[in-house]
């Protein structure tokens, strides 16, 4: 593996790691009601978004303007990998071990906005009830739910990834296949 392609790619997963666990821990100290708002995630993908166009652009422009579609993509993947594992590792310490009532309160205001949603929506109250329970009965800090959510974040980073090499392959490094 190329070394600026494996340096860069283990130094933007740090940046991308440190940014998610700064912004976690932000959300934490502000509001605990932050984390159930779709705008916050947002905030978190839009960051992510930019930093693999950065780290895609640098990594091109260190190798004389010439990438390929595979090293594109692996630059971001190693980035998105590492950037994910620090992000999920710290949440998983967090809501397990340092504030663990954080994650019960939460939950509680989760299944709250569910079911408002659901209310207004017209969901019968069954299906309410039904949501709400298996809402509380889930630990979305447990070690198999992180390990998931790990799994669907890569999945969605991979597709970002791919999209991110078409865009920035070099084309005289297109006929060297992927």
């Amino acid at each position: 593996m190329n070394e600026i392609i494996k340096k860069n790619g283990i130094t933007f997963g740090i940046i991308l790691g440190l940014f998610s666990i700064i912004f976690t821990t932000l959300i934490y100290v502000i509001d605990l009601k932050l984390f159930t708002s779709w705008w916050f995630g947002l905030v978190g993908f839009i960051f992510t978004i930019v930093i693999g166009f950065i780290l895609v652009s640098k990594t091109k422009k260190q190798l004389n303007a010439n990438i390929t579609f595979k090293e594109c993509f692996t630059v971001y993947f190693i980035a998105a990998v590492i950037g994910t594992l620090l992000s999920k590792l710290f949440e998983y310490i967090l809501f397990n071990f340092i504030d663990p009532q954080a994650k019960e309160t939460i939950k509680e205001i989760a299944i709250k906005a569910v079911s408002e949603m659901m209310e207004k929506l017209g969901a019968p109250a069954s299906a309410v009830n039904e949501a709400m329970q298996k809402a509380a009965e889930t630990d979305n800090y447990s070690i198999g739910n992180i390990m998931f959510g790990i799994a669907i974040v890569l999945v969605f980073q991979a597709i970002f990834g791919l999209i991110l090499a078409a865009i920035f392959k070099s084309k005289s490094a297109s006929s060297q296949g992927l």
